[in-house]
């Protein structure tokens, strides 16, 4: 299949265009205070770059959608639209962490219980792990049937702020052991050692929002449905490592339900979670877990092909060469293409596809310095802080654009040295670092 294929419009179950199968995918970006608060300069000048590069679909991170005031996300939708005349969808993703908000952001109070669907706290196998687990995420309250009843107002007042905005669309953050997920997922995880067997399982409850698993995010998408204009676009994001150790029919099951709903307009498969957070550091395009992923998207695209106004289906992760983005498509894994460490690489990416393609979208990391090797080398081997390291080199890389040091986008920084540019960071106000790191000689 020609790259043609990758730049051609696609409908909508709404009614919307989106110009091309590209999508600049969610991403963290780490640009407020670590108490959250509106997009600000830094979002709309991090969002300008991809808002003028033909993507056809341009994603937000997570932002407070809780605040009153319109006008800042009204500028990040104006940045995302940018000046070309096939503007890009600007989706903004909606999400409530749930049991996996962490002691030291978003502005909750420190080590105060966030709620979840049970009282089970987000878990890890190892002793040193668990430790870490234990002192990043506190044991959540249970939600009561009004705390539900909140969080659904909640969904729906932030698409509400979406649409004022001038956005056109919400995805709803169901995966990655997200609060949605959280409640759909029928994950149960087993954690072995030499001495004990650790089982979680987020839901737990015994009303009606345990007997259907889909109850919540159905509440929200009935909600916003009813909130918003006809053609304003809905989309929802879906964990598809829930399900693949041994229950891939419930996952197609679920797939199913929701595209009957006849309410969302595209569902963009993704993967992992906190208790095993390798969605965050992989990127290994021929890994077994891609295999897994790619294999799931193209079945649940059969899956719903045949009802009436199907959702599409948007494969974010492992897209690492153009030839990923057609057989993708030829191949029927996929409607839409999602981009997320690559277009930080080359927000230009559209425009390089169409002239002069990169061989392959994503830089190495540099090789660790003497002094990190040591580090690591004492510290004992935790998923969850390899992962961080990953998600703090591009958070690093994305501030970068958004304070216009393109030349310091190249390649991803070291993991110990991203790791504290990331936490370094004293707000949108400064704009530098606040502080000079040293460099990490080889």
């Amino acid at each position: 299949m020609s790259i043609d294929a990758v730049f051609s419009p696609v409908l909508l179950p709404c009614g919307r265009t989106v110009p091309n199968r590209l999508v600049k995918a969610a991403l963290y970006e780490h640009l407020a205070t670590l108490s959250g608060g509106p997009p600000n300069h830094l979002h709309n000048a991090l969002y300008a770059l991809w808002g003028d590069h033909d993507w056809g679909m341009v994603m937000t991170g997570e932002p407070d959608a809780a605040e009153k005031n319109i006008a800042p996300f009204r500028a990040l939708a104006d940045a995302i639209h940018g000046r070309r005349a096939h503007k890009p969808l600007a989706i903004m993703q909606l999400s409530h962490a749930g049991r996996q908000s962490p002691n030291i952001l978003g502005g909750r109070a420190p080590f105060a219980p966030p709620l979840g669907p049970s009282a089970v706290r987000v878990g890890a196998s190892g002793f040193v792990s668990s430790l870490l687990h234990q002192f990043m995420f506190q044991t959540p309250l249970e939600m009561s049937l009004r705390d539900i009843d909140t969080v659904v107002d909640a969904f729906v007042h932030g698409a509400r702020v979406a649409a004022a905005a001038g956005f056109d669309g919400v995805e709803l953050h169901a995966a990655h052991g997200y609060l949605l997920a959280q409640f759909m997922s029928p994950k149960v995880h087993l954690h072995r050692s030499s001495r004990s067997q650790l089982t979680t399982q987020s839901n737990r409850r015994t009303d009606a929002y345990s007997c259907d698993s889909l109850l919540l995010l159905s509440r929200v998408a009935h909600g916003i449905r009813r909130a918003i204009p006809a053609d304003f676009v809905l989309g929802v994001k879906l964990n598809s490592s829930d399900y693949t150790d041994g229950e891939p029919d419930a996952a197609l099951e679920h797939v199913r339900s929701i595209a009957t709903w006849g309410l969302f307009d595209f569902i963009e498969v993704s993967g992992g979670d906190y208790e095993n957070p390798d969605f965050l550091a992989e990127a290994a395009p021929t890994s077994s877990r891609q295999a897994l992923f790619a294999d799931f998207s193209h079945r649940a695209a059969n899956a719903i092909a045949s009802i009436p106004n199907a959702p599409l289906v948007l494969l974010t992760g492992g897209l690492a060469t153009p030839a990923h983005l057609t057989t993708a498509l030829a191949s029927g894994h996929a409607h839409l293409l999602g981009l997320g460490r690559a277009s930080v690489h080359y927000p230009n990416l559209p425009l390089l596809l169409r002239h002069s393609p990169p061989d392959i979208f994503c830089s190495p990391p540099p090789p660790r310095s003497r002094v990190e090797t040591f580090l690591l080398l004492c510290l004992p081997r935790i998923p969850l802080i390899g992962a961080g390291a990953t998600m703090a080199a591009y958070t690093v890389m994305l501030r970068h654009l958004a304070l216009e040091e393109l030349a310091k986008v190249g390649s991803p920084p070291s993991p110990l040295e991203a790791i504290l540019h990331m936490w370094l960071w004293f707000g949108p106000q400064h704009r530098s670092f606040g502080i000079t790191l040293p460099a990490f000689a080889p």
